[in-house]
């Protein structure tokens, strides 16, 4: 996995990773290729009683099932310098959160179409991996809301792509995403809005590793990608050969527990006093997207799909 994502990488070593972060307010480290911001909101997160009153009696860790994403390509999320070091919005929520409630995480790492079924089993307490709030989703695990993300496409400059308003847009063209996903879903339900006209369908290819994604748009070996839109505004305007097509539909993002579990409302309640104590917002103005800020978490809210 390692090789791939660096090999498409390579493109990016020359390029400044969130180049508007810097100054006083927002300071960033040098890794050897890439700046990352590192001014510190969490290690003053104290406690919330409330919050931390939610969990059962005596919980001092929490499992949690999340993904791996070597790189850069995945950020503003979450990435990995090359020291081995987790960073992005993603781990400074999940750490601020663990800190309200007075726990600490063990990080279990799985696949983004795993976590979920891990959730339900028992083998984690918690999933965290972007995972947007869907009707199929809400009756197998339950929400504690953080963000709102995107799903959005990005073209590969040969695909013939300019913009992308509706499906329609893309038939007769391939299409890459991950399995598992909120992408997929919307996909697959889409299919007849091409055969339904007489147009050409448009075929999905599904990769669930960020490095050949990109490898497949600029090898010509797919027209777009659909993916979260945090993410593919960046890889375009870091990577050669691909555009940022437009913004498909937005989505609420959560961790997730399993159904019927307390840690859905405790995480919910910590999530909102880093809300009414302002660190939840000195998160997202380090990782330069205020606008995918909730003004407050809820416990398994309604889903649009």
């Amino acid at each position: 996995m390692r090789s791939r994502a660096l090999l498409a990488l390579s493109v990016l070593a020359s390029v400044t990773l969130l180049g508007a972060c810097g100054g006083p307010s927002n300071p960033v480290t040098e890794s050897s290729t890439y700046p990352i911001p590192t001014e510190d909101v969490v290690s003053s997160v104290a406690v919330d009683p409330a919050a931390r009153a939610l969990l059962p009696p005596g919980t001092t860790e929490l499992t949690l099932g999340t993904t791996r994403f070597p790189g850069v390509n995945n950020l503003p999320h979450i990435g990995e310098v090359p020291e081995g070091t987790q960073v992005g919005l993603d781990v400074d929520l999940r750490n601020a959160v663990g800190k309200a409630l007075g726990i600490t995480w063990k990080p279990e790492i799985g696949t983004f179409s795993t976590i979920i079924p891990g959730v339900q089993n028992g083998r984690y307490q918690v999933g965290q991996s972007n995972f947007g709030v869907t009707k199929p989703r809400l009756e197998v695990v339950d929400f504690a809301t953080y963000l709102t993300d995107g799903q959005a496409f990005v073209g590969s400059e040969r695909s013939g792509l300019t913009e992308v308003r509706t499906l329609e847009d893309l038939c007769g063209k391939r299409i890459v995403t991950g399995s598992g996903t909120t992408f997929q879903q919307i996909l697959e339900k889409g299919t007849a809005q091409c055969t339904s006209k007489g147009k050409p369908a448009y075929t999905v290819q599904y990769l669930d590793e960020q490095g050949a994604i990109i490898l497949s748009l600029q090898n010509n070996r797919s027209d777009a990608y659909f993916g979260p839109t945090l993410s593919l505004r960046y890889l375009a305007s870091k990577v050669p050969g691909t555009r940022f097509l437009g913004e498909y539909s937005t989505t609420l993002v959560g961790f997730v527990t399993a159904k019927g579990s307390p840690l859905a409302p405790a995480i919910s309640r910590a999530v909102n006093a880093l809300i009414e104590r302002g660190e939840y917002r000195r998160l997202f103005e380090k990782w330069q997207v205020p606008s995918s800020a909730v003004p407050r978490s809820e416990v398994n809210p309604q889903a649009g799909f």
